[in-house]
């Protein structure tokens, strides 16, 4: 497939993220990132080794136990990291579900 903009691969990226569960994985591991992105500035640059593998683990973990599909991020890298972080924005500022149903999804409730 050949994404012409950010929007056209959201769509697409929407619809490899259907659960719920999968985006509180993804949450996770973006937030775990952040975190260790944050601490090798300030502690040690050692922390930065952990900072890819604390995001992947749970998003490989979501799409293959919990989505039961395959990673788009091995196909497209950097519309994937695009995606994951704005899709962690609406879920941290509480629009996820709003974000939803503008593409025509069902809603779904918010753990986070």
């Amino acid at each position: 497939m050949n994404f012409r903009s950010l929007e056209d691969f959201w769509v697409f990226y929407m619809n490899q993220h259907t659960k719920p569960c999968t985006r509180r994985w993804h949450f996770i591991g973006t937030l775990f990132s952040i975190i260790l992105l944050l601490c090798s500035v300030l502690l040690s640059w050692w922390f930065l080794f952990l900072v890819p593998f604390s995001g992947y683990e749970c998003a490989i973990y979501s799409h293959l136990f919990v989505e039961g599909n395959f990673p788009s991020t091995f196909r497209y890298p950097f519309w994937s990291v695009l995606c994951n972080f704005k899709m962690f924005g609406f879920m941290i500022t509480g629009n996820m579900d709003r974000e939803i149903k503008r593409l025509g999804k069902r809603p779904v409730l918010q753990m986070f």
